[in-house]
């Protein structure tokens, strides 16, 4: 393989890929609204000779490029967040602005910039004779992601590939190209949605004590979750912190895998409330929770921890501690209805999907990260690690055991922020591994036991 020959075609497409990133961006793309970023990525891929390019019924836009039965598959989640407050941006988030270095505006980082890079890195494929036989290129550019981590792999797996005569275990592997901050990501924490209810008696403001007000009942529960998230774990602390999982006391089976993920974390996202009015007592209060979690945590352990916090004990029957369901419309109208539960994962360091990544970039790049001037303090790190968020890698290998693993543009740390960038030198680097990659894939040494860690499902009888 001519590495120089890759890494000068991936340079060769850089004001492509600026182009296809920036025409991106400039389309608002909000989970459930991305038809128009969907319509321009199909457009890009057809101009560029992909063999195929085709929406699934939920809206995910799909290219092919090859022939062979085998599948190996980049996916880049196409949707993004809003803006929150404008006055937060120094410049127009949609229509952005680039200079020598970076391209500016919602989307570029997190994660338009994956999808431009894969694509073009799937040309050079095709330009240079890069797929192996007996396989085929998948990219997805899937959407809802920001919303629902993954529901776009379920409905994927469960929907689309039956109805083209795919079978998943044809997928050798995925690439993420989620923001890595030019690492190798080999697995992150897993994560759910709680939600606990108050339940309360309203009366009128001027004789509170007719009442039984739902706020007082939850900001007492708020301090135990609070504390969840910030306590120790020693012996006098009554509500151990979720430091506890990295203890082997605690976790003895997991503890070292949760110190490669790092700790679990718990924080109020939301509340609401009722009351009849400005000046009756609240009859009710809801929060929601968002749990991070960590190797040897379990959907019903998380749930099982708020129940047993002190104050959600106190009011009793008053609480109810419960996991979101989602089932919003996609921007075609389709409702795949899932549980807000999005498992961890870590592969083994050694599996074949994962040294293929390794591989291609000491070949193209050396064993070390790089990146522009910008982005180097954020990279003093191993090449392989993992991410701090959360990928549809929850499906892909959480769920259903497809070897998954991470490289991609941009930094995570420009993910929901105002001024997000990314860098246009991530768009070659990443260009040009994925296209090395296939090549340097050694399905010999495919084992079925990739993973290092995936946390169980739920008892719900959800797909």
């Amino acid at each position: 393989m001519d590495f120089e020959k890759i890494k000068a075609a991936a340079e060769g497409y850089k004001a492509d890929m600026t182009r296809f990133l920036r025409d991106m961006i400039r389309i608002p793309s909000e989970s459930c609204e991305e038809k128009g970023v969907c319509e321009c990525i199909k457009a890009e891929m057809e101009k560029l000779g992909f063999d195929k390019a085709e929406f699934d019924g939920l809206g995910n836009v799909i290219g092919w490029m090859g022939e062979g039965d085998k599948i190996i598959a980049i996916d880049s989640h196409i949707d993004t967040v809003g803006i929150g407050n404008i006055n937060n941006w120094t410049h127009d988030p949609y229509e952005g602005y680039e200079d020598d270095e970076v391209i500016y505006g919602r989307g570029g980082s997190d994660q338009e910039g994956g999808m431009a890079s894969a694509v073009y890195g799937t040309k050079i494929m095709k330009d240079l004779g890069l797929i192996p036989a007996g396989y085929k290129i998948m990219v997805v550019g899937s959407v809802q992601e920001e919303d629902c981590d993954g529901m776009c792999w379920q409905y994927i797996v469960n929907k689309f590939f039956p109805s083209i005569g795919v079978k998943k275990e044809q997928v050798e592997f995925v690439i993420s190209t989620e923001p890595t901050d030019g690492g190798i990501y080999r697995g992150h924490r897993g994560r759910m949605e709680i939600r606990v209810d108050v339940k309360g008696v309203s009366c009128h403001g001027s004789a509170p004590e007719r009442g039984d007000n739902a706020i007082y009942k939850m900001a007492d529960i708020l301090q135990d979750v609070r504390a969840l998230n910030e306590n120790d774990d020693a012996d006098s602390t009554e509500i151990k912190g979720l430091v506890k999982m990295l203890n082997p006391k605690y976790n003895p089976d997991h503890y070292e895998d949760a110190r490669f993920l790092g700790r679990g974390t718990c924080t109020t996202s939301q509340i609401f409330y009722t009351s009849p009015s400005r000046c009756a007592v609240a009859d009710s209060c809801s929060i929601s929770i968002d749990r991070r979690m960590t190797a040897g945590e379990t959907w019903d352990s998380c749930l099982e921890e708020i129940r047993n916090l002190p104050n959600v004990k106190k009011y009793g029957d008053d609480v109810k501690v419960s996991m979101y369901m989602y089932d919003r419309p996609s921007w075609t109208g389709e409702v795949y209805e899932t549980e807000a539960y999005f498992p961890t994962w870590i592969n083994k360091e050694s599996a074949a999907h994962v040294q293929a990544l390794v591989d291609a970039h000491h070949a193209l790049f050396g064993d070390k990260r790089i990146g522009p001037d910008g982005a180097m303090h954020l990279r003093n790190r191993p090449l392989t690690d993992k991410w701090t968020f959360s990928t549809n890698g929850v499906a892909i290998q959480g769920r259903y055991g497809i070897p998954c693993v991470g490289f991609g543009p941009g930094a995570e740390s420009q993910a929901h922020a105002p001024n997000e960038i990314t860098w246009k030198q991530d768009l070659v680097t990443c260009a040009a591994l994925y296209a090395a990659v296939p090549g340097l894939y050694k399905e010999e040494n495919k084992t079925d036991d990739v993973s290092q860690f995936r946390a169980g499902k739920t008892n719900n009888n959800i797909q």
